[in-house]
């Protein structure tokens, strides 16, 4: 699950910005792409220097790769790029333009594939580490032979980038705080929806409400953490949780939210108003 808006707003926060010897200069790419910064900046004070280019052909070769929208055309150019220049900064941005562009078209073991070539750049990036964690996470289906190392190893990953979201996540010089800020509550906010969504799929598999509890735990975390885009899947499975739980007034109330910001006919709207409707029966008939 992606909150798409919100996603394409934090790519334009959290993309690089790249320094030549001989001079500055300006690219955007669909939004993805920030202001190049003025001549060796410092780091920020929390998080990691932006990647920069050493040369002008290293810059150009860059930027030839990046021009592509295609995400096998750029899976390609970006490993080109990486045999020619195996030493270049860069090759972690083409990566990462890899990835969401896998991420964008759905295609979750693509996004996977990309996303481990970033950590074996940066083992710590925190946006790789959601990516790949949310797509191993939401993509592990009750009969997958290897469930249990796959939900294993995506809390790894969601758990290390709540770790390394303020010291990891490299941010151009000049970005405005509150763009970091929301960039990092969307990552935040993703992680714990990852945790979340597993526990909950945890529990659903074995009627387990010790994982419902996980679950609840997570997913209010991931609401919290961007209050500014409610998810209203996270929002569902929040409510069923709380339902499972036995908790039926708090899952009625958070079931009441999602079906006042969805509407009918969709994937999300239809199941709320049923389980909105199977827990104002539960809770009228309480009150008799």
């Amino acid at each position: 699950m992606k909150r798409r808006g919100i996603f394409m707003a934090a790519l334009a926060v959290a993309s690089m910005s790249f320094v030549l010897p001989s001079r500055a200069q300006e690219q955007k790419k669909d939004a993805q792409t920030a202001p190049a910064a003025p001549p060796a900046p410092a780091a920020p004070a929390t998080g990691k220097r932006a990647p920069q280019a050493k040369t002008q052909p290293e810059f150009d070769a860059y930027n030839a790769a990046v021009s592509t929208t295609v995400p096998a055309t750029l899976e390609k150019a970006a490993d080109d790029f990486a045999q020619k220049y195996p030493t270049s900064e860069l090759q972690i941005l083409l990566y990462k333009q890899a990835m969401r562009s896998y991420q964008n078209a759905n295609d979750a073991e693509k996004t996977v594939a990309m996303g481990r070539k970033v950590l074996a750049l940066d083992g710590d990036d925190p946006e790789a580490l959601v990516d790949v964690a949310q797509a191993l996470g939401e993509h592990t289906r009750e009969t997958d032979l290897d469930k249990d190392q796959r939900y294993a190893e995506a809390i790894r990953m969601a758990e290390k980038a709540l770790k390394t979201v303020d010291t990891d996540l490299a941010v151009p010089l000049g970005t405005p705080q509150d763009k970091i800020d929301e960039f990092k509550g969307y990552l935040r906010s993703s992680a714990y929806t990852v945790l979340g969504t597993i526990y909950f799929n945890i529990g659903a598999s074995k009627d387990s409400k010790e994982d419902y509890v996980k679950a609840e735990d997570n997913l209010r975390k991931s609401i919290d953490a961007l209050p500014s885009q409610p998810d209203p899947v996270s929002m569902l499975r929040l409510s069923i949780a709380l339902d499972k739980q036995g908790k039926y007034t708090d899952a009625l109330e958070m079931v009441n939210k999602v079906v006042a910001i969805t509407k009918e006919g969709t994937p999300v709207g239809d199941p709320a108003r049923r389980e909105q409707d199977r827990l104002q029966k539960l809770t009228a008939n309480s009150i008799k």
